[in-house]
């Protein structure tokens, strides 16, 4: 994910909380190290130990960035930290300088901004800024803020300090009220230079603004907003739709730029208007968000070839190997689908991108159903050349295959969330099946494409069950 946002052309990211947990620490160190273009920022409370942690994870990216935050509303203030303003005031500027004397990339935010005394945050602001602050954050943490509210906010802020044009500004909204984006674009006309988003508006709670629908307002209303946003539009859907897959969230249908009827136009009057002049009701063509048409372009007679120049054309580099599974997967849909279209080969293609070479791959499943009986599953799965065979009954034909895949692999999951949907229309659309299980403690995601709903399970669960299995692990009935 992080790879692909840094293909979108976003300025920052922020890849996480290292102080949160090793997990994190290890995933911040791995996207600074990869990531080619875009800064990488580690998250930090203000306390030393976070500040390290931080600079740790960060320090091996292009250009490192420590943001470092504390509370200043007085219910934050009174009741999660216990500190007087006074001392949140002092431990800003002690710990911002302690970041600075770290790396030159600071970034400072006042959490819970919006209920706190503009006053007070003037009078913190100027202190950070003078200890090394670069990036000044106003926060609307608990999603407060009413768009002309909130700019106003903002110019009374800086209207009451000395060095506010010492540092660039930034703001975080976050979705309450289904006002982020609004807010956003508020205070784009006070000074505010950068924008903190994500991808789908994903995020705590209600979400946050989402990165999608502030770029294309930027592009699309530039007689209003003198912005220049480095972002690819057209590499935005496939963004959203690769984020969908890892997260198994899928966006609503009337989802602003990427939900599917976002360039859909069913009323007659619409149409008729579209036909004469696409402009009538198009305020933005859906190819400058990478949108495609849903089209037949494949079917079983085509190629390799064929297969690979569709893969770049919807943006997948692909490895040898992932080439011939995606075409091996192709064929096989292409034999029980009347029609292929491109959202049916993304859905092949982003199966390829759930981990490294899988421990056990998928051959065979047969099922036994009834309405007066228990169902049971028989499958088979590969592992180093040799099959595995099980079967087992459960409370229908999902059930008894996930039991039979245990018993060959001898892995038990608790499944958390399970979820299906169609991929395209029709009756031989493909299905998606999702799966958030945990073992150990650790939670694993996996998806799965199929025309047959109980296979698309399968190489769903399969994929989680590969993420948990050790190769090497003692007692292991299939090692040696």
């Amino acid at each position: 994910m992080a790879q692909q946002l840094d293909t979108l052309g976003v300025d920052i990211i922020e890849a996480g909380f290292p102080a949160a947990s090793r997990g994190d620490f290890q995933a911040v160190s791995e996207i600074a190290a990869r990531v080619e273009n875009a800064q990488v920022a580690g998250l930090a409370r203000a306390l030393e130990s976070d500040i390290d942690l931080a600079y740790q994870a960060v320090k091996e990216a292009r250009e490192p960035r420590i943001h470092t935050f504390i509370a200043t509303s007085p219910i934050h203030m009174a009741h999660k930290l216990k500190m007087r303003p006074e001392q949140v005031a002092e431990r800003a500027e002690a710990m911002v300088a302690y970041a600075a004397s770290k790396c030159a990339n600071i970034e400072f935010s006042a959490e819970d901004a919006t209920r706190s005394d503009p006053a007070f945050l003037a009078h913190v602001f100027d202190r950070v800024i003078q200890a090394g602050a670069r990036v000044i954050n106003i926060p609307d943490t608990v999603g407060y803020a009413i768009p002309q509210a909130y700019a106003d906010f903002i110019m009374d802020i800086r209207s009451r300090m000395r060095y506010d044009h010492k540092a660039l500004w930034s703001v975080h909204c976050h979705n309450d009220l289904g006002l982020a984006v609004a807010n956003t674009l508020a205070a784009a006309n006070c000074g505010v230079t950068q924008f903190e988003c994500t991808i789908n508006g994903i995020g705590e709670r209600a979400g946050n603004a989402a990165l999608e629908e502030i770029v294309m307002a930027l592009n699309t209303r530039k007689d209003l907003f003198d912005h220049q946003v480095h972002v690819n539009t057209n590499e935005i859907m496939r963004t959203s739709k690769l984020l969908q897959s890892i997260t198994g969230a899928k966006v609503q249908a009337n989802k602003a730029i990427v939900g599917a009827n976002a360039f859909a136009h069913e009323s007659g009057i619409h149409q008729h208007g579209m036909l004469n002049h696409r402009e009538t009701y198009e305020i933005m063509s859906p190819e400058s968000v990478g949108v495609r048409a849903t089209t037949l372009v494949l079917g079983k007679h085509s190629g390799r070839h064929a297969f690979l120049d569709k893969a770049k054309e919807l943006g997948y580099d692909l490895t040898p190997q992932a080439l011939d599974m995606g075409f091996k997967a192709f064929k096989a849909l292409a034999d029980t689908k009347k029609e292929v279209y491109d959202a049916d080969i993304e859905a092949i293609l982003s199966m390829g991108s759930q981990g490294s070479e899988p421990v056990y791959t998928y051959k065979s499943f047969a099922v036994n159903r009834g309405s007066h009986m228990h169902s049971m599953a028989s499958v088979t799965l590969e592992r180093e050349g040799v099959d595995y065979h099980e079967a087992a009954v459960g409370d229908g034909p999902v059930d008894a295959a996930f039991k039979a895949i245990e018993k060959i692999t001898q892995t038990k999951l608790i499944l958390g969330d399970f979820h299906l949907e169609a991929v395209t229309s029709g009756k031989d659309a493909q299905g998606k099946a999702f799966i958030k299980a945990s073992s150990k403690g650790k939670t694993i995601k996996g998806s799965g494409v199929s025309t047959d709903i109980v296979e698309a399970a399968i190489h769903a669960y399969l994929a989680v069950i590969n993420q948990v299995v050790d190769k090497t692990k003692e007692g292991d009935p299939h090692v040696g």
